[in-house]
């Protein structure tokens, strides 16, 4: 549906939800949104304890405490009715145009197109759901992923990476990330938390508060092969570590 609305419409709508979140955050002392932190955080606490059945009840009710305080929030309420309002605006436009058959010929875009394989990503996007690479050996892709809840573990050991440059990009909300990393290969790493704690490579970090951290190994600049890490977590521990 959104496709057919110019990239400037979608704009402005972003726009005025976030205007709406920020009143609403100034004027109301946080509305909705401190219940619904308190609630994602004993659904969390629920969903790590899944396994028993006081887990199973925690989590459901405090999910459907956080759905319902995020729909009483002013800013999604504008963005639901903004999403309703385009499908009808979409609709009524799409029933007026008349349905026209041209033949298909082939255009610059087909001609000078370069020839491009799909390739599928090592990890895909998951919110509620830990992710590791495979115990067995794998082939490399570059990591760009983000998530919510759950722990990320990659280890570097079972792949073969490329002689330039491999690219670990996480973006996390709550949980541990874990990377680890052969000898032989040359490391950056790039870290921001609001809370946690860091271990990168025998450098510890007991309590981050809204920190950035940046290290990287004696040679990265000069030798290879090597691997870029840039993460991101609300809260949460980080660990990488050579084996």
């Amino acid at each position: 549906m959104f496709k057919h609305f110019h990239t400037d419409t979608l704009n402005w709508i972003l726009i005025i939800g976030v205007a709406l979140f920020i009143f609403e955050i100034i004027f109301s002392f946080g509305g909705t949104l401190i219940p619904a932190i308190f609630s994602a955080i004993f659904m969390y606490i629920g969903w790590k304890n899944f396994q028993r059945l006081w887990g199973k009840i925690v989590f459901w009710v405090f999910l459907i405490s956080v759905v319902f305080a995020i729909l009483n929030l002013l800013a999604v309420r504008f963005l639901i009715v903004a999403a309703i309002v385009l499908f009808v605006i979409n609709y009524r436009k799409a029933s007026k145009e008349k349905q026209q058959i041209e033949p298909i010929l082939p255009g610059t875009d087909e001609l000078y197109a370069e020839p491009v394989e799909k390739v599928e990503p090592l990890f895909d996007h998951r919110i509620f759901e830990e992710q590791r690479t495979e115990d067995a050996a794998y082939q490399w892709r570059d990591v760009n992923i983000h998530g919510a809840f759950g722990n990320r573990m990659i280890d570097l050991s079972n792949t073969v990476l490329p002689n330039d440059t491999a690219i670990i990009s996480i973006r996390h909300i709550m949980g541990n990330i874990e990377i680890y990393v052969p000898y032989e290969v040359e490391v950056s790493v790039h870290h921001s938390s609001v809370f946690g704690r860091a271990h990168i490579l025998g450098n510890n970090h007991e309590k981050l508060m809204n920190r950035s951290l940046f290290y990287q190994t004696e040679n990265y600049d000069k030798a290879g092969p090597r691997v870029k890490i840039i993460t991101s977590i609300f809260s949460g521990d980080i660990e990488v570590r050579r084996i």
